[in-house]
């Protein structure tokens, strides 16, 4: 299994103020697989997410990405398996406001040695003929494809998303949908999810719905639909 998630324990706080986020989480993610984490604010989702990017830790259980355990790695190894495995997409977009959006997805090239051409990748994300503006000169549409396109640069082996249609309209949603659906199926990368939108579930491979820390149903998506027929 390429990525496996097993007793995963978090919590937040202590004594009569502790929060349990987590409470003791399996999942198995097949490489290349669209998993979409769905549930209530304050299910875990976002949590979950962070832990399988090495951002925070959990308190018991383990994730293994190939055979490699994250708990048994060392800061340096975790930085090097962060940069060199992982790309984020948040919500926010989080651009370097003096670069272009060619620097910024750049900066995204510099950690891998097997990056993407940043042409082909400009192309892909329909802002080719943007390239040479700043962040601020962009709509937010324009924007989060600048934000994808500096994820998915370094060609990670899994893409971490957060809430990445939060901030948008309803036809720009579906334009950043429909990209990141290019991608996986373009580049291969394992692409887990993080959303309160329902409807994002119909164009995913696996759906895991999270609530109260728990995960309530798992299933395989028999009947995927593309992004453009998905409707909210």
């Amino acid at each position: 299994m390429f990525l496996e998630i097993r007793g995963i324990k978090k919590s937040f706080g202590s004594g009569d103020s502790k929060v349990d986020v987590l409470k003791g989480l399996d999942l198995d993610i097949e490489k290349g697989e669209f998993c979409v984490l769905l549930g209530p604010s304050g299910s875990g989702k976002s949590t979950l997410l962070n832990i399988i990017g090495g951002i925070d830790s959990a308190d018991e259980g383990s994730i293994s990405i190939e055979g490699e355990c994250l708990a048994d790695m060392t800061e340096k190894k975790l930085s090097r398996y962060r940069r060199s495995h992982l790309g984020y997409i948040f919500q926010m977009y989080n651009l370097i406001p003096n670069l272009t959006v060619r620097e910024n997805i750049e900066v995204g090239a510099y950690l891998s040695k097997k990056a993407l051409d940043v042409d082909e990748l400009l192309h892909t994300l329909g802002i080719y003929e943007h390239q040479r503006k700043l962040p601020n000169q962009l709509s937010g549409g324009q924007q989060q494809r600048t934000a994808i396109g500096r994820a998915i640069v370094k060609n990670p082996d899994i893409l971490l998303c957060d809430e990445p249609t939060g901030a948008l309209d309803y036809n720009t949603s579906k334009e950043i949908l429909k990209l990141i659906e290019t991608v996986n199926r373009k580049y291969g990368n394992t692409i887990v999810m993080v959303t309160h939108n329902d409807a994002i579930k119909d164009m995913a491979d696996r759906v895991v719905k999270l609530r109260d820390g728990m995960i309530r149903k798992n299933y395989v998506n028999e009947h995927k639909i593309p992004a453009t027929d998905l409707e909210w």
